[in-house]
């Protein structure tokens, strides 16, 4: 498909939530441009994203940041090799505008499509920001609708070790945030707050499972936990310290999260860790997941995207997309959004 000195050129767009956004990423790894648009304020009002307002404001920026995804790359669509499209999982009105848009420009400038997982880009946000090639590798995919705990033996061979059994990680951030009276989004307000205050002021409960499901996660009771314990304090007509508060639920889902990564490393003897999604650029995860590797796998690499990598963006599309345009892994223009598309990693 390409000669070893080729520059590949994809544009990647992203509208699987609540960041509308375009990339032109070359050869897999060198960003040329990335645009990001996010609705955080139009949602805030809210505690959350709404679904049909995100829709459109996709469909009201999707052009025009394509068109600044390519000024600041200084090309022109004739300049393309490949158009690739987050098809899922996501909110599926959010996701068919960068699906519709995708089919288009590849249809009109007749490019092929690359339909990319979502969450198997968010992986490649680590390889953009320098991440080695190392395995076998143990990647920890945290966000607001994710919470997976993946081993990649090699670039073809990866395995999910363990999911959420119900709320992920960035989703409760949210939710406690939210009955705190703090905003939205929570794990940024939290993760903030947090470093004020006394992590073990308050002993919340950590669900670690029993060993057939060593690897999964499971959030709700502490999220239930953090809830009641502001509804009995209140009703003793007690307001309880807000930082100390935010610290001790920090504290408690962090400490499993760092748990189950570690444990698996240690298991699966990997010699790189790699934390992705939004939830991995809380300060408090990345210390505490870097001091327990010190301890316990001195050896083991520990690499984590820039901030501007972690949350949803278009580079990681197009990165994710450069392995299946090698490959000749083109999608058909009858391309449809997946909103529960899965990791699309064998399990």
């Amino acid at each position: 498909m390409t000669s070893g000195s080729e520059k590949v050129k994809i544009l990647g767009i992203e509208t699987s939530c609540d960041e509308t956004a375009a990339a032109v990423v070359e050869n897999g790894n060198r960003i040329l441009s990335t645009i990001i648009s996010s609705q955080v304020d139009l949602h805030a009002r809210f505690g959350g994203v709404v679904p049909e307002i995100a829709s459109r404001q996709h469909l009201l920026l999707i052009n025009d940041l394509i068109d600044q995804a390519l000024d600041e790359a200084n090309l022109k669509f004739g300049d393309l090799q490949a158009i690739a499209v987050s098809h899922g999982p996501g909110l599926v009105g959010a996701l068919l505008i960068g699906v519709a848009t995708a089919k288009a420009l590849a249809y009109a400038l007749k490019l092929p499509l690359i339909a990319v997982n979502h969450l198997q880009a968010h992986l490649y946000a680590n390889y953009l920001s320098g991440a080695p090639a190392l395995y076998p590798a143990v990647i920890l995919v945290v966000s607001g609708g994710h919470t997976e705990l993946l081993l990649v033996k090699n670039p073809d061979d990866a395995i999910s070790l363990g999911s959420t059994r119900d709320d992920a990680a960035g989703e409760v951030f949210d939710k406690v945030a939210r009955v705190m009276a703090l905003g939205y989004p929570g794990g940024p307000l939290i993760d903030q707050l947090a470093a004020s205050g006394n992590p073990a002021a308050i002993d919340f409960p950590r669900a670690r499972l029993d060993n057939d499901s060593r690897y999964d996660f499971s959030f709700s009771g502490l999220k239930t936990a953090v809830i009641n314990h502001l509804y009995h304090a209140r009703r003793r007509g007690e307001e309880p310290d807000k930082a100390d508060l935010a610290a001790s639920f920090q504290e408690a889902l962090v400490e499993v999260l760092v748990e189950k990564t570690v444990s698996a490393a240690h298991h699966y003897q990997a010699k790189m860790v790699l934390l992705a999604g939004g939830v991995a650029a809380n300060s408090r995860l990345r210390s505490a997941l870097k001091d327990r590797l010190n301890r316990q796998l001195p050896a083991t690499i520990l690499h984590y995207p820039p901030l501007a990598l972690c949350t949803d963006n278009a580079a990681m599309i197009a990165a994710a997309a450069y392995p299946h345009y090698l490959k000749g892994n083109f999608a058909a223009l009858d391309l449809n959004a997946h909103p529960g598309l899965g990791s699309g990693l064998s399990s």
